[in-house]
């Protein structure tokens, strides 16, 4: 995998939309997103298509593509960041150019349906980052969180290792409706974090990262970006997003991964934090049901951790080499994403 070059004060960030577009349609927040990533020393710019809305961005796959390619093109833009997710990633697929990607290695950034981006970066051969995204966390309400700048800033602008990973002191994944500009300045509800659960396992496991939003890795299965060597021996994160998937049609999925031979090959698992917490119980009980009983496997679970859609949120490097301490219950990304 190549890694990009690591993001310096004054660099160009180029932001997109490549699934939904509200970003267009939601302007007061993301002006207050653009000025806070600007406050973090960047200087950002929209792509041609990044605020033309949603029914524009919905209607036009080829020139959400079209966007991406010309963002890795484009030699003065450094970093380019995700608006924010959606459910139909997978329809600029017939229009990338894997080729622009893998001779302009750059910093991608963006988690729930970004995964698909992610999956293409993956194909090209270039290190990308499963992170904040600008509706999201750095249009946050009142302010952003230091959890999520500082995983942020040391996973993109330093090339030292970017080591243990320590759970935030609190979370949430309250939703206050953004169409209603006065809940800008309303603070969601904070609960406490209980820290990281181990599930399962023993030793220290190692192994490149790889996995993202359950639902959107869904609509990968199958296409041309699903590569099942990919996964072999890795330390896979997993999460689900704001939709609360039911446990039965979580324990389906897990079962696919089995079939594939993915989980049997794994190195160990991060599982984030569901949304609201729901189905927290039900979800370990589904892990435990596939992966112990029916297959076997005593591969280190690492549960309840801080990334997706829940927030504050880590930042995770694709490909690199993380391990899992189920001894202390922590995990630690062993290397840098960049350079």
């Amino acid at each position: 995998m190549i890694k990009p070059k690591h993001l310096q004060k004054g660099d160009k960030i180029a932001t997109i939309s490549l699934s939904w577009g509200g970003a267009g349609d939601l302007l007061y927040r993301y002006n207050i997103a653009k000025e806070r990533i600007s406050q973090l020393g960047f200087e950002i710019v929209e792509m041609e298509h990044t605020l033309k809305g949603g029914k524009f961005i919905y209607d036009n796959p080829k020139k959400r593509a079209q966007d991406l390619m010309n963002a890795f093109k484009d030699p003065t833009i450094k970093a380019i960041i995700a608006c924010i997710g959606g459910d139909d990633s997978t329809r600029i697929l017939p229009y990338i150019n894997f080729e622009t990607i893998t001779n302009n290695p750059k910093i991608f950034v963006g988690f729930s349906d970004s995964t698909t981006t992610h999956f293409i970066c993956q194909q090209a051969g270039i290190t990308s980052f499963y992170g904040p995204s600008v509706l999201t966390d750095f249009g946050q309400n009142v302010e952003m969180f230091d959890y999520t700048i500082n995983w942020f800033e040391k996973a993109l602008c330093q090339t030292e290792p970017i080591g243990e990973i320590a759970n935030s002191d609190v979370w949430t994944s309250q939703f206050l409706d953004w169409f209603n500009p006065d809940n800008q300045t309303t603070n969601r509800k904070l609960e406490p974090h209980n820290g990281y659960e181990l599930l399962q396992g023993t030793g220290i496991a190692r192994g490149h990262l790889i996995g993202g939003c359950l639902e959107s890795l869904e609509n990968l299965k199958g296409t041309t970006l699903w590569n099942r060597d990919k996964w072999k021996d890795a330390i896979i994160f997993f999460e689900t997003c704001e939709t609360k998937t039911p446990p039965d049609l979580l324990i389906h999925w897990l079962r696919n991964y089995a079939t594939q031979g993915i989980l049997q090959n794994a190195k160990g698992i991060i599982w984030g934090k569901p949304y609201d917490n729901l189905y927290y119980e039900e979800y370990k009980t589904i892990i435990e049901k596939v992966i112990k009983h029916e297959e076997k496997l005593d591969i280190p679970i690492l549960y309840n951790m801080n990334f997706g859609h829940t927030s504050p949120i880590i930042t995770i490097p694709y490909g690199v080499e993380a391990e899992i301490n189920c001894e202390k219950k922590t995990f630690s990304i062993l290397e840098s994403g960049v350079q």
